[in-house]
């Protein structure tokens, strides 16, 4: 079994005056698919809180950890940003299929700025904010996920 954090990047939702609905939705998902989701965070759009949470999960052996929200062209959507600065390798295929995919949907789809990649033993997955987004996007690359996983953690060479 894998597991997986989520955290949400929003300031309305940090602050209280948004519910978070994205990350709740993710979790289903990903427990759907039968990840142990142990981790569920809500943070502002913060580069060093985005950077110091990612890291922290990384340094807890999760082998997924997805973010929701700061993907887009906002000037407070600093999500990527702060991702890339933490992390060892880019997994651009995994964010170049999402985009994609999200692009048969809707053109807006081209919009979202996401990547992906790898920290020590963990994949890095951003998310786009909203709940449909976020679960479609995750839906088109979660089955594929697990050989990558074991690869990480050194189940397979």
């Amino acid at each position: 079994m894998y597991t997986a954090s989520v955290i949400t990047v929003s300031d309305r939702a940090a602050g209280g005056t948004y519910e978070d609905q994205s990350g709740p939705a993710v979790v289903q998902l990903l427990k759907e698919h039968g990840y142990e989701v142990i981790d569920t965070i809500i943070i502002p759009d913060e580069k060093n809180t985005i950077k110091n949470a990612l890291i922290e999960e990384c340094n807890n052996g999760v082998h997924l950890i997805v973010t929701t929200g700061g993907t887009g062209f906002s000037s407070r959507d600093i999500t990527p940003e702060a991702t890339k600065e933490i992390i060892d390798k880019e997994a651009p295929g995994i964010a170049e299929y999402m985009r994609q995919k999200s692009m048969e949907i809707t053109p807006r789809g081209m919009l979202s700025r996401g990547v992906a990649g790898i920290r020590s033993r963990s994949l890095i997955i951003n998310l786009p904010g909203s709940p449909k987004g976020a679960v479609e996007n995750l839906s088109f690359v979660l089955p594929h996920l697990a050989h990558g996983l074991d690869m990480l953690g050194g189940v397979k060479e």
